[in-house]
């Protein structure tokens, strides 16, 4: 009697193992690209083991330039660097200098560096920091969620390189998201992954009766125009709509024109402040004119 070999169990294990390991391979990519960048104001504590001892337990925070003090070693720049490859750059210096197989451990204490700002058509607005890169969906969750009568987009004014290579604010074009296909379909491909720095605004639904109000925005803006008013616009929100600012433009010297009767009166307004949540936003009237000026270099 011949004993037959059933081969389909080794060959499904091998497709087993490698379906896990192509899962793997795509999980540890993902967390790769979503891993957390150290930046300025985080607060890190590092620990140095060597020789079996304890040679240092601190609280490091990161500078406004992106610089830490790290024991042994010395001022470091650290800004856009992983907990991981900051831990390699130690623990080089240090084996290469004082000691033999050093153990370092970093981890974030405080995250202060993912900031995010809201406003608009949603429950809080406001200023948001973060525990890892925030979504779209995730910032309006922290806010509360959208109004019931939010419009239908939303525009995200994101940090982009200026003309002589610094960030710059306002060198970008807003985003738009169409929040129909976001929020009231599901679709996730108009979830936008945020950065650090984003303001997004989310307009309420135009009312009818405001359809023959305007407001007007001028001067250093990508857009200047004349818009539809809408309840709860405000004058930061008004320039993104138009466009975001332009290279020379001076959103610290903002001006809102406005006339009370007939009495014009103007409202400076440091737009820069705004933008850091240091600042109250002016909410907008019908009519109100927004003048960007030029900036003096």
């Amino acid at each position: 009697m011949q004993t037959k070999i059933d081969i389909r169990l080794p060959v499904m294990a091998i497709l087993l193992v490698a379906v896990v390991a192509v899962h793997l391979m795509a999980t540890a990519a993902s967390a790769q690209s979503d891993a957390f960048y150290i930046g300025p104001r985080d607060v890190l504590n590092l620990t140095v083991h060597a020789g079996g001892e304890l040679q240092s337990d601190v609280n490091l925070t990161v500078s406004a330039t992106g610089i830490i003090k790290v024991p042994f070693c010395g001022p470091m720049q650290v800004e856009a660097l992983t907990t991981s490859q900051l831990e390699e750059k130690i623990q080089t210096l240090l084996a290469r200098d004082f000691f033999v197989d050093p153990e370092v451990h970093v981890y974030v204490k405080e995250y202060h560096s993912l900031r995010y700002h809201i406003t608009g058509a949603v429950k809080s607005p406001g200023t948001f920091e973060m525990t890892a890169r925030a979504t779209l969906m995730e910032l309006i969750a922290k806010a509360g969620g959208t109004l019931p009568d939010r419009g239908n987009q939303a525009y995200i004014q994101r940090e982009g390189k200026g003309a002589n290579g610094t960030t710059d604010a306002w060198a970008s074009e807003p985003i738009k998201v169409d929040l129909v296909q976001l929020l009231d379909k599901g679709d996730m491909t108009h979830n936008v992954a945020l950065e650090t720095g984003d303001v997004v605004y989310i307009p309420l639904e135009k009312s009818m009766n405001l359809g023959e109000s305007k407001i007007y925005v001028e001067g250093e803006v990508k857009n200047p125009g004349v818009f539809d008013f809408q309840l709860g616009l405000t004058a930061l929100n008004a320039c993104i709509m138009a466009g975001g600012f332009d290279k020379f433009a001076a959103p610290n010297r903002a001006r809102i024109i406005r006339m009370e009767g007939d009495v014009q009166q103007i409202i400076k307004i440091d737009l820069n402040d705004v933008k850091e949540g240091k600042l109250s936003d002016v909410e907008l009237k019908p009519g109100d004119r927004i003048h960007i000026p030029e900036s003096y270099l």
